[in-house]
């Protein structure tokens, strides 16, 4: 697909592998082929769940610093956009997604992973915001992900610090799922996501977008977003189906089409 960033498809999971050696850096180049890469997987009805994988050593080091350091406002601003663009084509995937985590996911790196609905990591895994130590701040989503998931106090601690956390403060404070051997990442991201791959792709599109959309509203507008979600299902192949297979055989034995 591209040069530094791949789509591969096995039994409905697709995977969006990073492969710029030696960090994978999230230069221009990359941030594009994230885009259009999100944007396969998103349209593919071969693809059922998604996992963003940088390899078996490091995840992404973040931005590309070289390109950066002389750049001005306007340039920066135009950068930010396209990458925060790239960043929320992954979020707005409509399936279930997974980020496996091995090396470091610093800076823009972390802010991908945020972008996923769920985390593993590996034990030697470190992740961060170190922006303010360069004397900026994360543009990639990181001040409105992170503390949507961890909290405003821990989220300022780790951007106003840009420290780095292990994999296991991380797990403690909620920013990963799992964090498992380094050398099985891939494979429990692969564990976690599988039950998904033959499961009511409707059902799980409407689930995500229905949690993702009511986190920014009030919860009388969420409530709304829910119930024309829930109602639209009735029109689906899977929910008769799956009520049907409810019916006859009990919970859990349904077949679904994703249709």
């Amino acid at each position: 697909m591209g040069e530094f960033v791949t789509l591969e498809t096995d039994g409905g999971i697709g995977t969006i592998r990073l492969n710029r050696p030696p960090v994978n850096a999230l230069n221009d180049q990359v941030t594009e082929e994230l885009a259009v890469a999100a944007r396969a997987a998103a349209g593919s009805d071969e693809v059922r769940a998604v996992i963003v994988y940088g390899g078996g050593k490091i995840f992404a080091g973040g931005a590309d610093i070289t390109v950066m350091a002389e750049a001005g406002y306007a340039e920066m601003a135009l950068r930010s956009a396209r990458l925060q663009e790239a960043v929320g084509l992954i979020a707005a995937i409509p399936k279930p997604v997974v980020a496996a985590i091995t090396g470091y996911a610093l800076g823009g790196g972390l802010e991908l992973a945020l972008a996923a609905d769920f985390r593993v990591a590996g034990e030697r895994a470190r992740v961060g915001q170190p922006e303010i130590l360069l004397g900026v701040i994360p543009g990639a989503g990181g001040t409105q992900r992170l503390p949507r998931l961890v909290g405003p106090a821990k989220a300022k601690d780790i951007v106003f610090s840009g420290r780095m956390l292990t994999a296991a403060e991380a797990l403690a404070i909620g920013l990963v799922d799992q964090v498992v051997p380094d050398d099985s990442v891939y494979q429990a991201a692969l564990d976690m996501v599988k039950r998904y791959a033959h499961g009511p792709a409707l059902a799980l599109r409407a689930a995500k977008q229905a949690i993702d959309a009511g986190l920014g509203v009030d919860l009388a507008t969420g409530h709304q977003i829910e119930r024309v979600q829930f109602a639209a299902l009735f029109g689906t192949e899977d929910q008769r189906a799956g009520m049907r297979s409810f019916l006859e055989n009990g919970p859990g034995k349904a077949t679904f089409t994703g249709r």
